[in-house]
């Protein structure tokens, strides 16, 4: 039983809150990410959960056991960096079994661990390679196996991917995976890339200035963000934010974004909007992916608006438009074949019924 709680966990750096109080519950087996922005946190998290860091306050349990007090090398933890960290003196065989032969582990059980982790990972002609004979890829999966090869209760990954090129990156993302679904070993990873916390999770934590902002399903962090930063930070390119007012017009509820362009709001969030006309701080909310051209047939909740578009970006399989609603730069993606270009009038299509409204004072989606 490889369960991790985290009860009121709290790091400060003098005075400067690094970790603000927060509680957290990973399961046995569960992949689960800590995502954010730079100093949110995630990585002085993950360094507490594997003892690199001393806790200001509160407690973090492995198993049943709180580990506060216990060493590094005695919590049965494997850690990931960004670096690698291979001995360039010793081959792959070395360094994958350095940890077991620290621990006196028999020769014959160094062989076979070391062997089926290299099996997993696709290195087994590597072995007796130097660190220096092998490409960022390569040695991003002999990091990989020197953790598997000691069976930990945790898997502890510090972005270990943010040194490799893009296309790397994608690979050795499947790669993770992959291995995950095979060595089913609970795993906390650390990154600020959104795209790689979303395919990667079965949950994602999301941080922001110390604090949980909120922890999902990467379905239920993209379709129902608690908060603005979370619908911001989640998704590429990140959702619009248009400031907007509600208005009532015969018994139906209208979302204003300018004189010209007003949406009725969908009859099942109606109800729920309904007690925010008054509000001064709202901001409609919609994805750049719900935003797209006139189409022959149209959906229920779909209505079209007319831009003049400012700057278009073809990318192959889709075309990015850009435009401007009261002075805000808005984005969306049309097909190819549209005929987007910048300078021209556009009739899109924005679908609602994947729209939020958010109260910009408090930052809550409502």
């Amino acid at each position: 039983m490889a369960q991790v709680k985290l009860q009121q966990l709290v790091k400060n750096y003098d005075d400067t809150p690094a970790v603000r109080g927060i509680n957290l519950e990973i399961a046995d087996k569960e992949f689960l990410v800590l995502v954010g922005p730079s100093g949110c946190g995630k990585s002085t998290t993950l360094r507490m959960i594997a003892g690199l860091e001393d806790i200001t306050s509160g407690d973090i349990l492995i198993g049943d056991h709180v580990v506060n007090d216990v060493p590094p090398k005695d919590r049965d933890i494997a850690m990931v960096f960004q670096n690698y960290a291979l001995y360039p003196h010793m081959t792959v065989f070395e360094n994958m079994s350095f940890g077991l032969r620290l621990k006196k582990v028999p020769k014959p059980q160094i062989e076979e661990r070391v062997n089926a982790a290299a099996k997993i990972l696709d290195i087994s002609e590597l072995l007796q390679r130097k660190p220096k004979q092998l490409s960022g890829g390569q040695r991003q999966r002999v990091a990989m196996g020197r953790a598997i090869v000691r069976d930990p209760k945790v898997f502890l990954f510090d972005e270990p991917l943010s040194n490799l090129d893009a296309k790397l990156r994608v690979q050795m993302r499947t790669e993770i995976k992959r291995v995950h679904q095979k060595v089913k070993t609970t795993t906390v990873y650390v990154t600020h890339d959104q795209v790689e916390a979303m395919t990667l999770a079965d949950r994602v934590v999301v941080m922001n200035a110390g604090r949980i902002e909120q922890v999902g399903t990467p379905q239920e962090l993209y379709h129902f963000p608690a908060t603005k930063f979370v619908a911001g930070f989640i998704g590429s390119p990140s959702m619009n934010f248009i400031p907007c007012r509600l208005e009532e017009n015969s018994g139906e509820l209208l979302l204003r974004l300018t004189d010209q362009i007003a949406f009725p709001v969908p009859q099942e969030k109606a109800a729920r909007y309904r007690n925010h006309l008054s509000s001064t701080s709202l901001l409609f909310g919609l994805r750049p992916e719900h935003i797209m051209e006139q189409r022959p047939h149209r959906e229920p909740g779909h209505h079209t608006f007319e831009v003049v578009l400012e700057v278009t970006e073809p990318m192959g399989m889709e075309t990015m438009v850009y435009f401007l609603i009261q002075g805000v730069e808005v984005c969306g993606r049309v097909n190819p074949l549209a005929g987007a270009q910048a300078g021209q009038a556009i009739t899109l299509v924005a679908d609602l019924t994947n729209m939020h409204l958010i109260d910009e004072a408090s930052g809550k989606v409502l």
